[in-house]
Formats: C-alpha cells, sequence, structure tokens
C-alpha cells in the first residue's frame, strides 16, 4: 500500500535534487533583495552572477518538479 507521500516522491534522487535547487535559488533571491555582499580573497562579488544563478537553480528546480510531477 503506497502513501500519498510514497506516490508523490517515486523517484528520491529528483525530490532531493529539486528541494537543493530551490534553496539554492531562496538564497540567491535573498542577497538580490536583501543586498548581501560577498567577499571572496578582499574582492567584493556583484550581485549580477547572483541573477544569473537564480535562473538556473531556479529553472531547474522548475524542470525538475514538473518532470517528478508528469511521471
Amino acid at each position: 500500500m503506497e502513501t500519498l507521500f510514497m506516490k508523490r516522491v517515486r523517484r528520491p534522487v529528483t525530490f532531493v535534487a529539486t528541494i537543493v535547487f530551490g534553496i539554492i535559488a531562496l538564497v540567491h533571491l535573498a542577497r538580490l533583495i536583501l543586498g548581501w555582499e560577498i567577499t571572496l580573497n578582499g574582492l567584493v562579488v556583484p550581485m549580477w552572477p547572483s541573477g544569473i544563478f537564480l535562473g538556473i537553480a531556479g529553472g531547474l528546480a522548475f524542470l525538475l518538479w514538473r518532470e517528478a510531477r508528469l511521471k
């Protein structure tokens, strides 16, 4: 007997990857909204890479979520 959770999570790796990419996208979004500054080796990382990575991570999370839903 499958529970509702088991039906939704048939592929645990896909589920975990969706969560990880979603968290990464939310952190980049928070950096853009809150203006968090990142300094690496004395150099300040500009904000625009967070916009790119927000799109990539958010897109991957969405595509993985949609793939898991369709099957």
